[in-house]
């Protein structure tokens, strides 16, 4: 194990958990900014004591009064490479970077994309400036978005950022609204969607959209609409604008009170408006010529991508507490395909 970089005391305060892991995750510093998934790792690498005791049985019993010990070792280098990437920086300082991505970036390196990633940009950005998050030095990250999405992300650069912002994010006070193309247009004066399952109308013509979400049954890569099982999901947009007579293609603002994988994408679908571009979730569904205009038409069959954008992100800084808020213009071929759409 690396030489220590720090040592934290806690104290077993009254009514433990009988669990050991969890009573020193109920009574760790909140300063030391420990994840509970952290502690755990530090358990089971015998870098917590109680006296001249190593304890690495996360069962263990613990007692009111108890004082431990936890080493935390400095942050290794990570294996994932650092690459010259050009990155979209809307804002950076000690703690946390946010980042305009670009769509076609994935965020994280995985088995089909061991580089040129987000993680990859990053490390190359930060130098060797980064103090490490979860015992190795690379970018803490708390959410995501798909590879063929673009928009705004938000990054930690130190363990305690990591823990402010992922408890945000769990908590859903996050704040991420999108905007997306999507066929047709979510109206309440559509009959339609009054007899889609889980799909609601609030005031100002807002469509929810509420259900469980699960990994497709069959097909690994996508997520699937459930009413029992999976994770709850809740979506909400709005229209901004419509396209052609009648409406072909809609702009509308997302916001999700929840954040799960291909959330927006696969909750637009299922009310019966899937996002031009998605190849997964986008349906056969075409734009009517006659409707619309053949440039319209054109535009949307060849857009290569789901048309979606991370827009806006607001979060309270895990550090100072500040409230920050930022904006991504539409990329450029969003921008296009909204010309086209209009001009038919």
């Amino acid at each position: 194990m690396a030489a220590p970089l720090r040592l934290i005391e806690v104290i077993i305060a009254e009514d433990p958990p009988k669990r050991f892991d969890k009573a020193i995750a109920r009574d760790v510093p909140e300063e030391a900014a420990l994840s509970r998934s952290r502690l755990a790792k530090l358990i089971a690498d015998g870098a917590v004591r109680r006296g001249d005791e190593v304890i690495t049985d996360p069962r263990a019993k613990v007692d009111a009064g108890d004082v431990l010990v936890i080493s935390v070792p400095e942050a290794e280098e990570s294996h994932i490479g650092p690459e010259d990437i050009p990155l979209e920086v809307v804002y950076e300082d000690d703690d946390l970077i946010v980042v305009n991505k670009p769509a076609g970036m994935v965020v994280h390196p995985a088995p089909g994309t061991p580089s040129g990633t987000l993680v990859n940009a990053l490390l190359h950005h930060f130098g060797g400036e980064l103090s490490g998050v979860g015992g190795s030095k690379r970018p803490g990250i708390v959410h995501r978005i798909d590879k063929e999405t673009s928009g705004l992300l938000v990054v930690a650069k130190s363990d305690a950022a990591h823990h402010g912002l992922a408890a945000q994010f769990a908590k859903h006070t996050a704040e991420r609204h999108y905007i997306a193309v999507v066929h047709g247009a979510p109206d309440q004066a559509d009959p339609r969607l009054g007899g889609v399952k889980g799909a609601s109308f609030e005031t100002g013509n807002i469509l929810k959209i509420t259900t469980q979400l699960a990994r497709h049954k069959t097909d690994r890569q996508r997520q699937a609409v459930l009413f029992s099982g999976g994770r709850h999901a809740v979506t909400r947009a709005r229209i901004v604008e419509t396209f052609g007579s009648p409406a072909q293609a809609t702009l509308v603002e997302c916001w999700l009170e929840t954040g799960r994988t291909h959330q927006i994408r696969v909750h637009m679908a299922h009310a019966g408006h899937g996002l031009i571009g998605d190849p997964t979730y986008g349906g056969r569904r075409k734009l009517n010529a006659k409707a619309i205009g053949d440039g319209a038409v054109e535009a949307a069959r060849a857009f290569p991508r789901q048309a979606l954008h991370a827009a806006t992100l607001g979060f309270v800084h895990p550090i100072s507490g500040e409230k920050l808020s930022f904006e991504a213009p539409l990329p450029r071929d969003m921008v296009e395909l909204i010309e086209a759409l209009k001009n038919g």
